[in-house]
């Protein structure tokens, strides 16, 4: 099911009588990344997931975005929705958006799911990275740059031996509207840094990392990891950054035994 939320595409699995679940994917993709994990969740939980701005089939509007009105899209749809204490999960951008969330408004959640990974802001290098970025898509398109990304968020053993499904993922993210992409990456070099909060974080928190992953790689997760109060972290084989779609069935392992913890 599908509803439209201050201008975005939300999508909806499930009883919603249960506990809901909120996914927030990573960049440059749309909810459809979270669908094996909501296909084993659907039948316990209310699985809510949804196109951030620019991106799927949200719209792009003018493209100027900034990691806090991501978070307010975010809040908007918390409370259209009145979703009660959701856990949110969210990857990569997904999971900027969701650090900034827990900053803001930690008491809405019960609990936070942190998949491949950062706290800290970019650096001066990484900055320059998505300004070139941002230039190259004006020079060339938006499909030479979602090709030569997506393909460095996998890992090497998924890029040879799923071909197929890694092309279906670049052309569908190629599809989309270059303004939002440009949007994304305008957000993601301007946010602010997380890192000082890591040890307010006070709900059940789970960080998810492939042990491949060459965009934020089980180091850096890990130093997040011993800086949130009690939190568990779960390094996962045969995968690079895109673990949920990498290697779902240890991705869904980590996610259930979590959940199954949490009153």
């Amino acid at each position: 099911m599908r509803e439209f939320i201050n201008g975005l595409s939300v999508f909806f699995e499930g009883n919603n009588s249960n506990k809901p679940i909120i996914f927030l994917h990573g960049f440059p993709y749309d909810h459809t990344m979270w669908q094996a994990q909501i296909e084993i969740l659907k039948d316990k939980y209310l699985c809510v997931s949804y196109d951030i701005r620019g991106l799927g089939e949200s719209p792009a509007g003018d493209g100027q975005f900034t990691m806090e009105s991501f978070v307010d899209d975010l809040e908007i749809i918390l409370n259209e929705l009145k979703l009660i204490k959701p856990v949110i999960c969210g990857l990569s951008m997904g999971g900027y958006i969701t650090l900034r969330a827990l900053e803001r408004m930690q008491d809405k959640f019960s609990a936070a799911i942190l998949c491949d990974t950062r706290s800290e802001a970019d650096s001066n290098e990484g900055k320059l990275k998505r300004a070139a970025a941002i230039k190259r898509i004006n020079k060339e398109g938006l499909a030479p740059f979602a090709k030569d990304f997506i393909t460095n968020c996998f890992a090497d053993s998924f890029i040879h031996n799923k071909k197929d499904e890694l092309n279906k993922i670049i052309e569908h993210s190629s599809t989309f509207n270059p303004v939002g992409v440009k949007g994304c990456l305008l957000a993601m070099l301007s946010r602010t840094d997380t890192t000082q909060t890591l040890t307010e974080i006070k709900i059940p928190t789970l960080l998810v990392c492939g042990e491949n992953d060459v965009l934020t790689p089980p180091s850096v997760m890990k130093e997040m990891f011993h800086k949130i109060p009690d939190a568990e972290f779960v390094e996962v084989k045969n995968a690079g950054h895109m673990t949920p779609i990498e290697n779902p069935d240890e991705v869904n392992k980590a996610i259930l035994n979590f959940l199954s913890k949490l009153n």
